[in-house]
This record gives structure tokens, sequence and C-alpha cells, in this order.
């Protein structure tokens, strides 16, 4: 590669000029461009995580090819991203495909070890599992998505294969629309701005001034219920969980299969429990 550092750009000619304008853009892939400038953003570690992240839902694994089309990395940076992370031991290769090694659960460990929520609300969710027979978790917001950091599973099967890391739409889940009505309006009208709703089910709630409306509604009732709109034969009602000075910082659910379980029983008997254990958690969470 050519040094240009102290090559005057009148002497490069127009070619030139273009030639280093396209390698300053591809520096900074879609995704990447907000943090331009910024002398403490170090975008190898960031290429690093969104090739990380590029795996998500793809069981089968990941080529070069797949890896650099959904990250906007060069095929040459994500080849790099790839062989450094199977260096680290937190993927293998075979032939073409690689795929994430469970290495890359520490990660996560990391982060549930050292966050006292998940082990505070863990206790709840298992006595809420008992009491009611059916299967609760703690959501926190993630930009447009619920992950989930806790869950508790009744014996019962679910369609849903939901597990603690599980990331979900917020739109059309009961978790994701309590923490959406926590949010500032400022925000939260930036969310659905932004956010591209899709029809999941049927019955899921596309329309975004519907959405909205739904979404504050749920400020002034206190819960969230969701019927169907993630997956039909599912329903789900949800609460928040907050600390001693009201600030919401998860929230928690119960779900149940629709044809058991009505939306008018989930109030009456889900909802006190639901609200009565949240309210418990308070004084332990700051």
């Amino acid at each position: 590669m050519t040094v240009l550092r102290d090559t005057p750009l009148s002497s490069l000619g127009s070619d030139g000029i273009v030639a280093i304008t396209h390698a300053a853009q591809s520096a900074f892939p879609t995704g990447f461009g907000a943090f331009e400038g910024n002398p403490d953003f170090v975008l190898s570690l960031a290429r690093g995580l969104s090739v990380i992240e590029a795996f998500e839902g793809h069981t089968e694994g990941q080529t070069v090819a797949d890896i650099s089309r959904s990250t906007g990395l060069s095929r040459a940076a994500a080849r790099r991203s790839l062989i450094t992370l199977e260096l680290l031991g937190y993927v293998e290769s075979s032939g073409r495909t690689y795929r994430l090694k469970t290495r890359v659960l520490t990660l996560g460990f990391s982060y549930l070890s050292s966050n006292s929520l998940p082990a505070i609300v863990q206790p709840t969710l298992e006595h809420i599992t008992e009491l009611v027979h059916e299967s609760s978790s703690l959501g926190v917001l993630d930009g447009e998505q619920v992950v989930y950091i806790g869950r508790s599973t009744a014996k019962r099967v679910m369609s849903v294969g939901l597990s603690v890391g599980s990331r979900l739409p917020a739109y059309c889940t009961s978790l994701g629309r309590v923490l959406l009505a926590a949010l500032p309006e400022a925000e939260l009208t930036a969310y659905l701005q932004a956010t591209h709703v899709k029809a999941l089910t049927p019955k899921t709630i596309t329309d975004k001034q519907l959405l909205g409306d739904i979404i504050r509604s749920v400020r002034s009732d206190g819960f969230a219920i969701t019927d169907e709109e993630l997956e039909l034969g599912l329903r789900s009602i949800a609460v928040p969980v907050r600390t001693h000075q009201n600030k919401v910082v998860a929230a928690m659910n119960i779900g149940v299969q629709a044809a058991r379980v009505s939306a008018a029983e989930m109030i009456h008997r889900f909802l006190p429990i639901l609200q009565e254990n949240a309210a418990m958690l308070a004084p332990l969470l700051r």
C-alpha cells in the first residue's frame, strides 16, 4: 500500500482524491458513521462486535459474504474479524462456514453476573410461576427490542422458545409495551417514527397511530396485555418493575396459551399477582 500521508493533494489528481475519499468512507461502514471523528471510538472493536451480532438467528452458520452483507463491512474486513474471533475462541470454521462457539456465552454471563437485577428478581419469577403454573419473564429494553434477562418456565409446552438472552420486537410484546410506555414522550415518538412495524400474525397492530395510543394508555393503566400479536396462540400480560425511587428498570410478565386463559381472566387473576410481586421488589432495587 502506498503511503500518502505527506503527499500534497494537488499532486494526486482527481482519481487519487476520489480513491482517498472512498477509502475514508469504507473505514466507517453503515452503522458506525455517527461515531466518525470520535477519538475514543475503537472501530476494530465495533466491527468485531457487529460480526458476533450478525450470527443471531442463523443456526446454519455464516460465510464471509453473509457477514459482509449483513454488517456493511467489506469482505476483507469481515474475513479479518472472523479470523481474529476464531483465534480468540469465539467462532469456529468448517470450510467456508463460520459458527459461534460456546465461549461467546461468557460475554452475556458477564452482564448477568455483574448486574444484580436478574439475581434479585429470579426468585420472584419462580414464585409467580409456582403460583399460576405459567411461565414468567423479566425483560429490559435494548433499542427496538426487548431482551429477556430472567425467565421461569412452567412445565406446559409453549410454541415460542424463549430463554435468557432472547430478543423480541418491543412493539408487539407486553414487556415491550410496558417499557416503551416508560420512555419520555419525545423518545417514544422517535421510536414510533423509526421502527419498522410488520405484522407477525394477522392480529399484530401495525398502525403506528393506534400503536402509539395503546402504548400511552399503558402509562395510565399500569399494565400491558398482548393478544396473539407475536404468535398465534400466545397471550401475555406485563407490569413495570420499579426501583424504590419509582424508576422503571424492567418489565415482568406472564405468558399463556390463548386457548386456555382468556384476556379477562389474565387481568382478573394474574394482574394482581404481578403487581403485588413487582411492588415487593421495589425496596430491593436501586
